[in-house]
């Protein structure tokens, strides 16, 4: 592995500027882990304000501070490491979740509204990202402030899918299971345009990432919301631990393989 690379104004440095990729591969598990964990964003904020009974500001405050906490970790790691990106993830899900909620179901902002901001909001970070560095690639995220960029859009995508999601599921009343569907026809349509139409991977990326927010979304108000309001009823708590338990597995997998190729990797070097 080089320790010196070159950035795109021709320059070399060291890896004490410039890191490993702190990003993992995208595989078809990333995937599944990443919409369980929109999952859990949804059912844990419900289950944190409302069936625990925190309330929307205490469960904010706590949210924000361990998400700040599991970011300081994560910026201070040299390349990506499973536990601390993937605890990243799970949070900033629920931060998403919170921020949007805290629009509409304190502030009483509109949807329709919330979703034009936080897609407002979210072409500003790309349109940013893209002026500082030339490129929007998750796999060039290997400097602080490519990292910095990459964790405000999965915020901001975060809270855009809850909108978005709850947009489609409430307000134009599609229901929670309509609404899976809906954004599960446009993740495989996305799908299909990349490996069939070729459609560009970093534009694919994003838009599938987006997309599948509302998706888990749905899908967890979908087995969590009582049979009243449209849900299977099976409850806040069964579904975020079930699918927290298939995070930490799946978790402890990424992290078994990246010690296996980092095994690999130092074996050649010896060689």
């Amino acid at each position: 592995m080089h320790t010196l690379t070159q950035t795109r104004d021709g320059q070399t440095h060291g890896l004490d500027t410039q890191l490993l990729n702190k990003v993992p591969q995208i595989t078809l598990l990333f995937w599944v882990v990443k919409m369980m964990s929109t999952t859990v964003g949804e059912t844990g904020a419900d289950l944190l304000s409302g069936t625990l009974g925190w309330g929307m500001y205490l469960t904010t405050a706590v949210v924000s501070i361990l998400l700040a906490g599991s970011l300081v970790l994560q910026f201070r790691a040299k390349s990506y490491r499973p536990a601390r990106y993937w605890s990243v993830v799970v949070l900033i899900s629920v931060a998403g979740t919170l921020a949007s909620d805290l629009l509409v179901d304190v502030a009483g902002v509109s949807l329709w509204v919330t979703t034009a901001l936080f897609s407002a909001a979210l072409a500003a970070v790309f349109v940013a990202w893209w002026r500082q560095e030339r490129t929007l690639s998750i796999h060039t995220v290997n400097t602080p402030r490519r990292e910095a960029f990459y964790w405000a859009a999965i915020l901001t995508t975060f809270a855009l899918g809850t909108s978005g999601g709850d947009l489609l599921g409430e307000a134009l009343q599609l229901g929670y299971g309509l609404s899976a569907l809906v954004f599960l026809g446009a993740v495989l349509l996305v799908a299909f345009s990349r490996y069939v139409l070729k459609l560009g991977a970093v534009l694919a990326f994003w838009v599938a990432y987006i997309l599948t927010r509302p998706l888990g979304a749905s899908l967890g108000d979908l087995l969590s919301q009582p049979v009243k309001h449209g849900g299977l009823g099976v409850g806040t708590i069964p579904v975020s631990i079930a699918f927290a338990a298939c995070i930490i597995a799946a978790v402890a997998w990424f992290t078994r393989q990246e010690r296996v190729a980092s095994a690999a990797a130092r074996s050649e070097r010896r060689e």
